[in-house]
Parts: structure tokens; sequence; C-alpha cells
């Protein structure tokens, strides 16, 4: 007598989302043609988080969306609680998608006995039990290194720019980056551009004062040229409103924004209305509540971006190719 055992190896694409910024998972959903996983989640009354999914996720390749605006303590909570429930419902692949990764700004200590924060999450993640993560525009590329595991750094310049090209004559235009820091970064907008000539601001930040830095001057040919003034992340707003200033003194043209995350916070919203460009560019990699919206701002979503890359994961094909194989 002999009887056969067959097992369904399909793999299967599940998609769970934090609860903070679920507009934007519902975006990649649709792009992804999938839903998002119903789940429970509820806080108790003493701030702890509790989830759990609606659904089994046994041997499920596992892709949990969150988002890290305030209050970002949180949502980086949720996001372990829901990485630990899925590993122990035994998801067989467990991948962190982080449109914003939280923290991104302390990466290196600058003095002593400071932390590196940037490092404690990805320990955070792959101890809940994270075996890959997607993120967008890192605020320095070696945070990558910092997670013991595959990490798909994408970029949202190629959207930012196809947008730029749509809306502006590109013969008078210049790259600017706000610091040196970011010289490289621009040097890829440039090229997307069609070799732009670029420029950066040479400006100094007190160590000892979060969020405040005194512009300069501008190192690069902008008199009377459009400027793409381009950034990783807007959060109070102070050092592009700054930039643009030290920009419309040299004698720059339009002033145009650029950047992937809106953190905007207090008082970004007015002083990026007030501050004199022509137009602010994000991404929804964070959500973007109408009290920080203004006249001359333009969110463009990051969920096709998200949905290709999830797409490729799962598949097991080339992220990479996601930039003409220049990422």
């Amino acid at each position: 007598m002999t009887s056969t055992f067959s097992v369904d190896n399909q793999k299967s694409l599940m998609l769970f989302s934090g609860r903070a910024h679920p507009e934007l998972a519902e975006q990649v959903a649709k792009e992804l043609d999938v839903t998002v996983t119903p789940q429970t989640a509820r806080d108790f009354a003493n701030g702890e988080i509790f989830v759990r999914f609606e659904q089994s996720v046994r041997g499920s390749d596992a892709f949990v969306l969150q988002s890290h605006p305030a209050p970002l303590n949180t949502w980086v909570m949720e996001q372990l609680i829901m990485i630990d429930a899925l590993k122990r419902g035994s998801a067989k692949r467990i991948t962190a998608v982080l449109p914003f990764y939280p923290y991104a700004r302390q990466d290196k200590k600058h003095r002593g006995r400071e932390p590196i924060s940037a490092r404690l999450i990805a320990d955070l993640l792959k101890t809940a039990g994270a075996d890959r993560i997607i993120t967008v525009d890192l605020h320095t590329d070696q945070i990558q290194g910092f997670f013991d595991g595959p990490v798909d750094h994408m970029h949202a310049h190629t959207q930012l720019a196809e947008h730029i090209r749509a809306g502006y004559n590109l013969d008078h235009i210049s790259v600017v980056s706000p610091d040196s820091g970011r010289v490289r970064v621009a040097e890829k907008w440039a090229d997307s551009l069609g070799g732009a000539p670029l420029a950066f601001i040479h400006k100094t930040r007190d160590p000892l004062v979060p969020n405040q830095v005194k512009s300069n001057r501008v190192v690069g040919e902008v008199e009377g040229r459009t400027c793409i003034l381009i950034d990783d992340m807007i959060d109070t707003g102070g050092t592009i409103a700054g930039a643009v200033k030290v920009l419309k003194e040299a004698g720059a043209g339009d002033v145009v924004i650029a950047a992937t995350h809106g953190v905007l916070s207090d008082p970004a919203a007015e002083r990026l209305a007030n501050c004199g460009a022509k137009e602010v560019i994000v991404t929804n990699t964070l959500p973007i509540s109408e009290d920080k919206k203004f006249d001359q701002l333009t969110v463009l979503s990051i969920a096709p971006l998200l949905a290709r890359t999830i797409r490729e994961v799962f598949e097991n094909g080339s992220v990479t190719s996601l930039f003409n194989g220049s990422a």
C-alpha cells in the first residue's frame, strides 16, 4: 500500500500595516493587487500596545510596513511587536518596510558619551525577528551596514526629478546641496537633470543645539538660474529656509525644494510657505496632515516604488534593476 503526501509550496505575499500611516499601506496594497492583512491593534490604558493578526501567517513572506511620524517611539514599538507576532506565528520570512528610518540622524558619535541610536534601531528589528529591511533615502548610506541582513535602500530622487523635468525648463537649472555632505547625492540629481551645474551652501552648525543651522555662502553657479535645492528630510525647515534666503541673496531665480521625507515639525509649514521657494516637493513616506500643508507644497506618492521593491524581493528579482543598475 502506498500513499502520497504533497505540500503546496506556493509562496504567499502578505502585507501588514502599522497604524502610523494606513493610507500609504492601502496605496501599496493597491499597487500590488493584494489587501492589507486585517489585524486587531489596541492600546492598554498604560500605553502598552497589543497586536493580533486575524489570519494565519504560517509560511508567509511577510512585509511589515510602518511609517515613523510623531509620536515616533510608539510606532517603532508597534512595528517591533508586529514583527514578534509574525515570528511567533511562523511566518517564513519577515521584511520590515520603513519608508522613513527612525533615528537616522543619530548614526555616529559627535562627542563622547553619546548613543548611536540608528544602530540600536537595526539591532531591535533584528532581535524582534526581521530578516531584511526595505527603506527609502537613509540620512547616510552607512546605516545599511548596521543591520545584519539584506537592506534594500531605495531612492526617491528618480520620482522627484521626473516631476521637476515635467514642470521646469532644464536649460537654466542648477542643483544645490544644502551642505557639503550631500554633494554626492546632488551629483546623481545633476545627472538625471541633463548634467546641470552643481552648487552647495557652506554652513556652520552648533553641535550643542539641535535643529539650528547658520547658513553662510553659496559655492557654485546660481545667479539667474532656477535652483533645485535638495535634501533627504525637512524637519523644522530652518536649514532649508535659510538656504533659500542665501540663494536669493546670491541672485538665484526661482528656488524649488525637493526632499524625500516631509517630517514638517512646527513651525516648518509656516517657514516654508514664507521662505520664498516657488515649490516644495516631498513624498508621502510620512503622513502629511492638513495642518502641515501650504500652497507651495506638492506631495508625490512613494507607494509605486515601495510596491515594485516588495514585488522584486518577493519574486527574488533584482531591486537594483529599478535604478537602471546604478543604485
